[in-house]
């Protein structure tokens, strides 16, 4: 009974949360963007979430320094916004990670491997486990991944060339993909699947350009969304600027009401949230207006609009999608209640994997109390040199010492003022024997130590 209660409590507070928001509010739900690393884009990307609900920021690499600078930032959006807001990146594994060994991570294989090479159910787990905790200790709560493409031309630009996809067969496919998926589930992080209705067969990149899967797709493509959506997968799907004439003779599906409303939910029995790939690819923005666009996606049944920026002709472009929507609706173009659908899935799927309030995400506000320090080597293990990388949020004056592993002092490489960034410092272990060394850094405010390995 007590449940029964808690259940009903929990409905009437979520539907009359949906009725609050106003139109606007819930158009900015359905908006996720990007940003550069300019005042002005960063200055826009905090009033959207402020002041227009914006739904999701995405993460890049370059926006993407070091552990802690990746934490602090993501506190920072989250707790810009009332509600809670996706911040979601790319980390499928090898090529496609933004979290690597460039930023204080480490390197990761690529799903063929995992897939193809090892096919193990305990490798892909490991990896996918490992990605999501860096995902979690950051503060991302939506991975765009796993990529569920099957691998049918391993010579395809955008996939098999780069070694995205798990396997040539579909059901190898499906299940790595759902051991990744269930992963992340683990640590509360959404996921997208991509690229419906499957990329793996496609001559070109739609990165680069118009992008006609007609002739060389195959039904098979469609089984891992297919079997994943049977297992009661509601979180997201990512489309595809892919052109199958025999489906839409106008629109790639990514675009396409039939796509999305009668492939992907009529007759997949897809219910959670739908997003487009990156509307500003050249497959979409060389052969579609903008407003065209935007009015084809919503119209489609997809839920979120995806872009890598959020300045649009030196404007907001959350300010601008909400307003052309909005006419939209007063026109007639596009239905109220298709914004009402989009709005609530939206919210079911942040009421299911992410925190409502920044008050229940400790990520937004707790610093790591060595979180003004970031050291990491590159190679580790390393013969006879390698390069040490300090990360500082403030500057400071900075001691950098390397000992050995019973405490004996090796190498000063630092002892000066140092500004805020990061710094190399080479180390030259020639006249050294194999074995642990220690890295310390340290500050008046914090210290930090960092093993590194010696092979000779």
């Amino acid at each position: 009974m007590k449940v029964l209660a808690t259940t009903l409590l929990f409905l009437i507070v979520f539907l009359s949360n949906v009725q609050a928001q106003t139109l606007q509010d819930k158009i900015g739900q359905m908006i996720m963007v990007g940003f550069d690393n300019s005042q002005l884009s960063q200055d826009s990307l905090m009033y959207d979430i402020s002041n227009r609900n914006l739904g999701g920021v995405l993460l890049f690499g370059y926006n993407l320094r070091f552990p802690s600078q990746i934490r602090s930032q993501n506190g920072r959006l989250q707790g810009a916004s009332d509600a809670s807001l996706f911040i979601a990146t790319d980390q499928e594994g090898g090529i496609v990670a933004r979290l690597d060994e460039n930023n204080g991570y480490e390197s990761t294989y690529t799903a063929y491997e995992l897939g193809t090479l090892f096919n193990l159910e305990d490798s892909t787990r490991k990896q996918a486990a490992m990605m999501a905790d860096w995902m979690a200790n950051a503060g991302f709560n939506m991975n765009l991944a796993p990529v569920v493409d099957v691998n049918v031309d391993p010579n395809s630009p955008a996939i098999g060339e780069l070694d995205r996809s798990f396997s040539d067969d579909e059901y190898t496919v499906y299940l790595h993909a759902s051991w990744f998926i269930d992963e992340f589930h683990k640590r509360n992080i959404a996921t997208s699947l991509k690229h419906f209705p499957g990329h793996g067969s496609a001559v070109s990149d739609s990165h680069d350009g118009f992008t006609d899967i007609t002739n060389t797709w195959e039904d098979r493509e469609l089984d891992p969304f297919k079997f994943i959506i049977e297992n009661d997968y509601r979180d997201a799907i990512m489309t595809g600027h892919l052109f199958k004439q025999d489906w839409d003779d106008q629109y790639p599906a990514s675009l396409s009401k039939y796509a999305i409303t009668d492939i992907l939910r009529d007759s997949l029995g897809f219910e959670g949230v739908v997003i487009s790939d990156e509307l500003f690819m050249d497959a979409v923005q060389d052969n579609y207006g903008m407003e065209e666009t935007i009015v084809q996606v919503v119209n489609s049944d997809t839920d979120i609009l995806l872009f890598s920026t959020n300045i649009y002709q030196d404007r907001s472009l959350a300010g601008y999608i909400i307003s052309v929507i909005t006419k939209k609706i007063e026109e007639g173009v596009i239905a109220e209640e298709t914004i009402n659908d989009s709005y609530q899935r939206i919210m079911a799927l942040k009421e299911k994997r992410t925190a409502t309030s920044t008050e229940s995400d400790p990520l937004a506000f707790q610093d790591d109390l060595l979180g003004s320090i970031d050291v990491s080597n590159y190679p580790n293990p390393f013969n006879p040199s390698t390069t040490i990388s300090v990360a500082l949020d403030q500057p400071g004056r900075v001691q950098v010492q390397v000992f050995n592993s019973i405490g004996q002092a090796v190498q000063m490489l630092n002892r000066s003022n140092l500004s805020a960034g990061v710094h190399n410092f080479r180390f030259d272990g020639s006249n050294l024997s194999s074995g642990m060394y220690l890295v310390v850094v340290q500050t008046p405010e914090a210290r930090n130590v960092h093993k590194m390995m010696l092979l000779k």
